[in-house]
């Protein structure tokens, strides 16, 4: 369990303080792996860092993670956890990292920190999905998505401080929420902040390229942050003036959706790569294309260039690496993979491959002197058109890759691809990409048993519970792991016995409610890493009703009750002990209202040691569970069950959900019956 995110106002405000939901993420995995696809990869020369040459990478697990290769070897270095959705893009501005996320936020990081978020800026209506630096202006971020809107930012007046009181913040979105449903998450530990990381860029607004009528998957940017590029579903390269937000130029070529962007360093020539599987090399004075590459077989998704701007590396849905020569138009395989790739990072003799994969793999790439790439053979001219190099692979003329294996991997972990919430409500199956199918308990948010490479549907089948108990959480797997999400008061909705729980020396009849216990296992300096107990109630990540249910242990009292009625069975001799509708806990088991119906009666069964008491239901052909009365045997008078409909453990709920299955109130019948 390794990060934590709430929604709504910040604590502190002088109104009534709302309520948030409450979510937090299971990783039963190393934390220093990614369990999900790589988005986005950037690199930080120890030229700039002044220390070591580090690897940046973004994952749809929804952390970023900074790595340090050396002698072909990444080690891990610090994760940076603050976004709640999928990290899509990321770029290295000066001392800073940028990142773009689904969240609908771009958060600012120090490169060199611990994994600490120092603003996050909150501009775009949906999700953001590319972001654009100046190579030699570091202080020019471009950032697109979804929404159509293209910004481009200042970071020197967007990370300046503006002091603004709370009550502002909340005018400034509907019912106090300052931006979609989760709003801050925040890396957990001991030493962290958890306040900084909610910043927001009040009193600050970027400058808006309009122009876009559709989604923005791709920009680039020149060296001197003067000229900005980008394309998306509109199927044209849009051209802008990066200081002004103004339209310069729309260029048209492609059939489909455009997903990658560069610009080389003088400004003049800009490389496309689309899903119509083609490679555009334009020219800007001439506001033309001059090229085309028929190089993929499928959609291009990644671009990279030599800094001369002499040779491509170009990657994409078909799983290859191809690198072309701009000029003579070679073009050579340079890896194959086994998923589809989503960026590249070329360092000198090495580019980063980030696929749909869990894992990064570094391959040799000869990025100072491509051409010694071709000198092997396996060489092929890339064509004008798409469909020659889609009939080339059908004919059995695909090119053989120059490398067989990477040089460097960093290894992910599987995602979880399914799961299932078990009917205790306790429990969840998973399985993941590897094919394990594995048991988690939810209360202690770990992994109880992985029954390794099974059937899942086999294995749910299996673990089925007749049992029912309120749905007191939801929970998606859209990151690779568990998102747990609580919301007040419905998720306090769910009690059951402590013995159900193991809680050692419990007594019979106390109850626990299940978000409550979830909630201080989590804060008791284990999975969460932070102890609930050790906030002052002020923190803006955590929801206020948290620190309340764990450390004050007051939370709302939800509807935990279940109404029934309680009569004889037709024609039988025993009365009417009850009038009208009885209330009792969800969770009370049968044996305790036949004890109760026992101890009304007030007499022995008829005066015989040899009578059972019976109860059951009222629907069609009435059947009925036989509870011996007889003490005989130093026996309660439900621990000797005959076969039958309702079993003494059954609680109150289970029968109405999976025996008595009406809308109408639950109706139980007693009667007295003779042993044979």
């Amino acid at each position: 369990m390794h990060r934590v995110g709430s929604a709504g106002n910040t604590a502190g405000s002088s109104r009534p303080r709302k309520e948030k939901r409450f979510t937090y993420v299971l990783n039963d995995a190393d934390n220093k792996k990614h369990c999900a696809g790589i988005n986005c990869l950037s690199y930080l020369n120890a030229s700039t860092s002044g220390t070591s040459d580090y690897l940046f990478t973004g994952s749809r697990d929804g952390t970023l993670k900074r790595w340090e290769p050396k002698n072909g070897v990444a080690s891990f270095s610090a994760t940076f956890e603050s976004h709640v959705d999928w990290v899509n893009d990321s770029i290295i501005v000066g001392q800073n990292l940028v990142s773009c996320s689904s969240d609908t936020t771009l958060k600012v990081w120090n490169c060199l920190s611990d994994g600490v978020c120092t603003r996050t800026l909150r501009q775009h209506s949906d999700y953001v999905i590319c972001l654009a630096a100046a190579e030699k202006n570091s202080n020019i971020v471009a950032s697109g998505g979804l929404g159509g809107e293209v910004f481009i930012w200042d970071l020197d007046s967007a990370l300046a401080p503006v002091a603004k009181s709370v009550d502002a913040k909340e005018d400034e979105a509907p019912n106090g929420n300052s931006g979609p449903a989760l709003t801050t998450l925040c890396n957990v530990n001991s030493s962290s902040n958890l306040a900084s990381t909610n910043g927001q860029s009040h009193g600050y607004s970027p400058i808006a390229a309009k122009g876009h009528k559709d989604s923005v998957y791709a920009l680039a940017m020149n060296d001197t942050g003067n000229l900005l590029v980008s394309g998306g579903t509109e199927k044209v390269v849009r051209v802008w003036d990066a200081r002004t937000g103004s339209k310069k130029m729309k260029l048209r070529g492609h059939t489909d959706n455009i997903r990658a962007l560069l610009i080389d360093p003088t400004g003049r020539f800009c490389l496309s790569g689309s899903s119509d599987s083609m490679i555009r090399l334009w020219d800007l004075g001439q506001q033309r294309c001059i090229h085309s590459y028929a190089v993929h077989t499928d959609s291009v998704w990644a671009l990279a260039s030599t800094p001369s701007f002499s040779h491509v590396y170009s990657g994409g849905r078909d799983q290859s690496v191809y690198v072309t020569d701009l000029q003579t138009r070679e073009s050579v395989l340079l890896c194959s993979n086994e998923h589809p790739i989503l960026q590249l990072s070329l360092q000198e003799d090495m580019i980063w491959v980030a696929t749909t994969d869990s894992s990064v793999y570094g391959w040799n790439s000869e990025g100072r002197t491509p051409s010694n790439l071709y000198q092997n053979g396996g060489s092929f001219l890339a064509g004008n058109l798409s469909f020659s190099r889609a009939r080339a692979s059908v004919e059995g003329s695909a090119p053989v890759p120059v490398n067989k294996e990477p040089s460097s991997i960093i290894p992910g972990v599987p995602a979880i691809i399914q799961h299932e919430i078990l009917n205790n409500r306790r429990h969840v199956l998973t399985k993941d990409t590897a094919g394990s199918v594995k048991l988690w308990e939810i209360t202690r948010g770990a992994v109880i048993e992985d029954f390794g490479k099974v059937s899942f549907e086999d294995k749910k089948k299996e673990l089925f519970e007749m049992v029912s108990i309120p749905a007191w959480f939801t929970m998606d797997a859209r990151l690779g792991c568990l998102s747990v999400h609580l919301d007040t008061p419905q998720c306090f909705s769910a009690e059951i016995y402590a013995i159900d729980l193991n809680v050692p020396g419990a007594q019979e009849d106390l109850k626990i409610n299940l978000a409550q216990e979830t909630l201080r296992e989590g804060s008791s300096g284990g999975p969460w890493r932070k102890r609930i107990t050790d906030l002052d109630g002020t923190e803006s990540d955590i929801p206020w009703w948290i620190v309340d249910c764990v450390e004050h242990n007051r939370f709302p009292k939800e509807n935990t009750k279940c109404g029934f009625y309680l009569h004889p069975a037709e024609g039988s001799p025993a009365p009417n002990i009850t009038q009208g509708k009885l209330s009792a806990p969800r969770i009370l088991r049968i044996h305790k209202v036949a004890n109760y119906v026992v101890e009304k009666l007030d007499r022995p069964l008829d005066g015989n040691a040899d009578s059972t008491f019976a109860m059951g239901l009222t629907s069609g052909q009435p059947q009925f569970s036989a509870l011996d009365s007889s003490s005989r045997l130093g026996l309660k008078p439900w621990q000797k069950l005959k076969p039958s409909v309702l079993l003494p453990e059954m609680s109150l709920a289970t029968v109405r959900a999976y025996v008595w299955k009406k809308p109408e109130d639950l109706i139980l019948n007693y009667r007295v019956v003779q042993s044979r």
